[in-house]
C-alpha cells in the first residue's frame, strides 16, 4: 500500500506516512460513476487535489454537485470507480471494507449535521464511544473523553444527556466524540445545518480554535458564509473541480 507517484510535474513524489511536510491526502483522477440501468451518472469526473496536514478546507457547491459523493470518498465510506486516493501514506483506494473500516477509525473523525448522538447517554459516555469500539481501558477512555469535552468547553456538561444540552452543545459534544481518537482529519458534513445563526458562528469559531491547535479540518458545506471561515476552498460544480483557492 505504499509505493511512489508523480507529482503534477512529472517527478516521483512519496505519499508521506505521517503527513509531515507532505500530503495528508493526495487524490489522483477520480472517478465516481453509478450504473443507471444501461447509462452511466459520473458523479465526480477526473478529480484530483491534495491536502497538506494542518489545512482548513472546505468543499462547497450546490445540491447534486458531488460534494457528498466527494465526502464520502474522503471518509472512506466509499470507494471510487477509478482514480487512487491516498491518505497518510496509505493506498485506501484499493482496500476491502475491512480495511477501509480501520483506516476510518484511526484517521478521521466525524461531525454530522444531525449530532448522531445515543439520546440515553451522558456526554462523556458519548464521546467514549470510539474508545470502547477500540477496547481502551474505562480509567484511559474516561480520562481522554474528559480532555475532549474540555477541548471543545464543555468541561461542566460531561453528564449531561443530549436533551439537556442545546443544540450547540450537542454538536460540540459530536465534535469532542469526533477529536477523542486523535484521528489525521475531522471531517465536518454541514456542520452548522441545524443550528441557529449565532451558535452557527459560535460552531465555526470552535473550528477555528481547533484548526489553530495544529488539526487538519475539512468541510463539507453548501453555504458560503460556512465555506468562508475556512482558509481554502474548493469549489464542486457537475462532478468536477471549478475552483480551488487559497483564502486567507
Amino acid at each position: 500500500m505504499y509505493r511512489f507517484m508523480e507529482n503534477e510535474n512529472g517527478a516521483a513524489e512519496q505519499p508521506s506516512k505521517n503527513g509531515s511536510g507532505q500530503n495528508l491526502i493526495l487524490m489522483k483522477n477520480i472517478w465516481k460513476t453509478y450504473q443507471m440501468g444501461v447509462e452511466e451518472l459520473h458523479a465526480l469526473r477526473d478529480v484530483s487535489f491534495k491536502v497538506d496536514k494542518g489545512e482548513y478546507l472546505a468543499i462547497i457547491g450546490p445540491s447534486g454537485s458531488g460534494k457528498s459523493t466527494l465526502m464520502n470518498l474522503i471518509g472512506c465510506l466509499d470507494s471510487p470507480t477509478k482514480g487512487e486516493y491516498w491518505i497518510n501514506g496509505n493506498l485506501v483506494s484499493e482496500m476491502t471494507d475491512d480495511e477501509l473500516a480501520r483506516i476510518r477509525n484511526k484517521e478521521i473523525g466525524f461531525v454530522f449535521q444531525t449530532f448522531n448522538l445515543l439520546a440515553r447517554a451522558t456526554a462523556l459516555h458519548n464521546v467514549e464511544l470510539p474508545l470502547i469500539y477500540a477496547g481502551m481501558r474505562a480509567g484511559e477512555r474516561n480520562e481522554k473523553a474528559q480532555a475532549a469535552l474540555a477541548s471543545v468547553e464543555l468541561a461542566d456538561r460531561i453528564g449531561h444527556k443530549p436533551n439537556e444540552l442545546s443544540g450547540g452543545q450537542r454538536q460540540r459534544v459530536a465534535i469532542a466524540r469526533a477529536l477523542v481518537n486523535h484521528p489525521s482529519i475531522l471531517l465536518a458534513d454541514e456542520p452548522t445545518g441545524a443550528l441557529d445563526t449565532k451558535t452557527s458562528v459560535e460552531i465555526m469559531g470552535l473550528f477555528e480554535k481547533l484548526h489553530a491547535e495544529g488539526n487538519t479540518i475539512i468541510v463539507v458545506t453548501h453555504e458560503a458564509e460556512v465555506a468562508e471561515r475556512a482558509h481554502r476552498v474548493i469549489t464542486i460544480r457537475d462532478g468536477q473541480i471549478e475552483k480551488d483557492e487559497k483564502i486567507r
